[in-house]
């Protein structure tokens, strides 16, 4: 059939994510399924429900990784894939992540009641864990798999509460046998919200990022020296908190500093004995820096870590520095990229080059195959808050946009791209 007129159903796209919010739903709209807490369960449920409707063939990877297998006309052919992922921030919005996989869900489901036949197989993929928020780094399972990351060391990762993210897989029954290991993939996409204000500030529906910015995470741990607050004269005092504090203000300026295109962030603390009326004997925070060039970024920890040690000298609490997770600036292939300027402007829908500054899985795909994202407005630039919302007209947009860029690929059937 000419799939040219072809177009997912805006109307059911909605009504997969409106379902998909009420798990995990909290007060202010927004949505919290922690990876592998029972509201990713119920959600996972969900997902295998809805795959196993349209006839994919479902596998379930050693690392909760779940993938929907749609059979080509050339069977034998690298599938091409497609998905994000279905957890969450705490008190998270409900449009990140799993845009991505309600996105390609629809787009299957077009397909299917449409009996279209592709020369290649697709793939729907849900990665385990890309948030990172309850178990530390971000986009664990997709790393695992493209080898990246080793699986028993994500396995003995734990929560604040000691919990290892491999016992919570077998917990909610979604620790499969399936090695997470990667196999040829001729192309990946994955469709998201921008995550950011450029879209919108400049009236464009489309984005095509030329890649994601490089992410180093690190963790802090300061040592300083409880006591009553009251007798304790405040000269020789070691006050874990207050080195802290510096050592953060020293994060916010580094760009500046710098003088490059970098952020940096501390996102996280946790002070003991949390009490106030004990000075602060210990203190845990993260460093969050992002860039496009990697020596950039590298050099600025450099220089931040001279940072920490000066602070923590002067004020007698010793430091423990854990350098958490580096993944490389990921720049996606260009014909790809192009791919996606293209569609949109056959579809009639604006477009812009850009850079996403957020990470994703597609950083680590980019490891194992061409990549491209399809990016949508996210309003106000908002986004991992219960405030974050997309247009559902631009939802639908962007759905068609990766609807016809998975026909177009997975139409080519030669070997290599």
């Amino acid at each position: 059939m000419d799939t040219s007129k072809l177009r997912i159903n805006g109307a059911r796209l909605r009504a997969s994510l409106e379902e998909m919010a009420k798990i995990g739903a909290t007060p202010a709209g927004g949505v919290q399924r922690l990876s592998l807490s029972d509201e990713d369960r119920r959600a996972r449920d969900l997902f295998v429900k809805w795959l196993k409707e349209i006839d994919l063939e479902v596998t379930i990877d050693e690392m909760g990784t779940i993938f929907g297998r749609r059979k080509g006309k050339n069977d034998r052919l690298s599938p091409v894939m497609s998905g994000s992922h279905v957890d969450s921030q705490p008190r998270g919005g409900r449009f990140d992540g799993i845009l991505g996989v309600m996105g390609t869900l629809e787009v299957m489901r077009t397909l299917h009641e449409n009996k279209v036949e592709t020369e290649r197989p697709l793939i729907i993929v849900d990665w385990t864990n890309e948030e990172g928020s309850r178990f530390a780094p971000a986009m664990v399972a997709s790393g695992v798999w493209a080898g990246a990351l080793e699986r028993d060391w994500a396995y003995a990762r734990q929560d604040k509460e000691g919990r290892k993210q491999g016992d919570e897989l077998v917990r909610i029954g979604y620790k499969g046998t399936v090695p997470a290991k990667k196999w040829p993939t001729y192309a990946y996409y994955e469709f998201h919200i921008e995550q950011g204000p450029m879209l919108e500030r400049q009236g464009k529906t489309i984005g095509a990022p030329k890649g994601i910015l490089c992410l180093h995470w690190y963790d802090v741990y300061l040592e300083g020296e409880a006591n009553q607050v009251g007798p304790t004269p405040m000269e020789g005092r070691h006050d874990a908190l207050c080195a802290a504090a510096e050592m953060i203000l020293a994060v916010n300026t580094l760009p500046d500093r710098m003088q490059g295109n970098m952020v940096a962030t501390v996102g996280e603390i946790q002070n003991y004995p949390n009490s106030r009326n004990i000075i602060p004997d210990k203190v845990h925070f993260t460093v969050d820096i992002r860039s496009w060039d990697d020596e950039h970024a590298l050099d600025a920890w450099e220089l931040l870590k001279k940072d920490f040690h000066e602070i923590a000298g002067r004020r007698g609490t010793p430091m423990k520095i854990e350098e958490t997770w580096r993944v490389a600036h990921a720049p996606f292939n260009e014909t790809l990229v192009q791919r996606v300027l293209d569609t949109a402007k056959e579809l009639g829908y604006s477009h812009l080059h850009m850079v996403s500054g957020a990470g994703h899985d597609a950083s680590y795909m980019n490891q194992v195959c061409p990549t491209a994202m399809i990016f949508v407005p996210s309003i106000g630039g908002r986004s991992h808050v219960e405030v974050e919302n997309t247009a559902w007209e631009d939802c639908e947009s962007g759905a068609n946009v990766l609807l016809h860029c998975l026909l177009k690929t997975a139409s080519e059937n030669k070997e290599k791209r």
